[in-house]
């Protein structure tokens, strides 16, 4: 199995320059995510980081 071309860490940080999320990043996220058997501590950070910006309105929803 080859490795995605995209990296969890690669969306993040491109989620977090940008401080906004798309449906497509969204989606893209989740197959990442659900691509694998079990996610690494920095995966998780990554994620309640995502969250944590989203919660205080440091990265917003965009279509």
């Amino acid at each position: 199995m080859t490795e995605p071309s995209v990296s969890v860490e690669r969306l993040v940080n491109q989620i977090f320059s940008s401080r906004k999320i798309t449906r497509n990043d969204q989606r893209l996220l989740m197959s990442l995510l659900l691509s694998k058997d079990a996610l690494s501590s920095e995966e998780h950070s990554y994620i309640d980081q995502v969250f944590e910006r989203l919660r205080r309105g440091l990265i917003h929803v965009v279509d």
